[in-house]
């Protein structure tokens, strides 16, 4: 094979540059119609937060909050899981007020434990809440309710849940970040994200009545109306023999309406739920 020529080198090397160089001005007039400009803010606020990404703002992650901050759409205050000196930090960058925001948190609207309410069978397959929610609804005899096996505490990455002695999932609310997962993770949808503020709770999902939701459960709501005759007018309605609270009446609730409950279902909740049933201390403190 005869080697190339000169000119045949020279002419392949203005050929490549020419269509390099058209390439290259195409790119530079694409870069420069389609350039997007980015407040540079964004990634200073971002770099502040603390990059849990959990949703708990109503946002999909960190990033987002920095830019809904930065628009005015949100305070600092709005990142539950950020320490008061950080969103002051970053309420002082952005020259704005850091703002105000109820803390929210999970709460599991079932409170029967294996004390009180029995199973129906006993469940030996995959040790989780959503295989055994598969079989028949799982072992437990009330339907509705939690099944111990912990699927939301595995869920979540702040060790906010922990499991009690006789199976119910503990929140600590100090660890807590609303963000969702343990929602996602419960196949009997029992667990609500709820401002701390919204104390009046009722811990039961069952649609049973009288006795029938007595003998599932010792702490089940049996719809006998006693809470919704107490409460504020409108504060609590009966719906398909379970007591429902009006959160838009909040402001209206208070504790008279569990104070003759039969049952305990519906309770006023400070802090934590199920303070009757501490977790140990060494497993708090882990």
């Amino acid at each position: 094979m005869e080697p190339l020529s000169a000119p045949a080198i020279l002419t392949s090397a203005v050929i490549l540059g020419g269509v390099g160089l058209v390439f290259a001005s195409l790119i530079a007039i694409a870069n420069r119609k389609f350039y997007v400009w980015e407040d540079p803010r964004i990634d200073v606020v971002a770099g502040l937060l603390p990059g849990a990404n959990c949703g708990a703002c109503g946002q999909p992650g960190c990033r987002a909050f920095a830019e809904s901050a930065i628009a005015g759409a949100l305070a600092p205050a709005a990142c539950t899981v950020a320490s008061p000196d950080i969103r002051a930090e970053i309420a002082s960058y952005l020259g704005v007020d850091v703002g105000q925001a109820v803390k929210r948190v999970a709460r599991l609207l079932c409170a029967g434990g294996r004390d009180v309410a029995p199973d129906r069978a006993d469940y030996l397959g995959l040790a989780t809440c959503k295989a055994a929610a598969a079989v028949a609804g799982g072992g437990k005899g009330c339907v509705w309710g939690c099944l111990y096996l912990a699927d939301c505490a595995v869920a979540c990455d702040f060790d906010a849940i922990h499991m009690n002695a006789v199976g119910l999932p503990i929140v600590i609310p100090e660890r807590c970040t609303a963000c969702g997962d343990c929602v996602e993770a419960c196949p009997k949808d029992l667990f609500a994200l709820m401002p701390m503020d919204h104390k009046l709770i009722v811990q039961c999902k069952s649609l049973l009545e009288g006795e029938a939701a007595d003998r599932l459960c010792r702490v089940a709501c049996n719809a006998c109306g006693k809470c919704a005759l107490d409460a504020a007018p409108g504060v609590i309605e009966m719906k398909n023999g379970l007591a429902v609270v009006d959160y838009t009446k909040n402001d209206l609730a208070g504790p008279e309406a569990t104070r003759r409950c039969p049952t305990g279902a519906i309770v006023w909740v400070e802090g934590p739920q199920f303070a009757s049933r501490p977790l140990p201390a060494e497993e708090i403190a882990a």
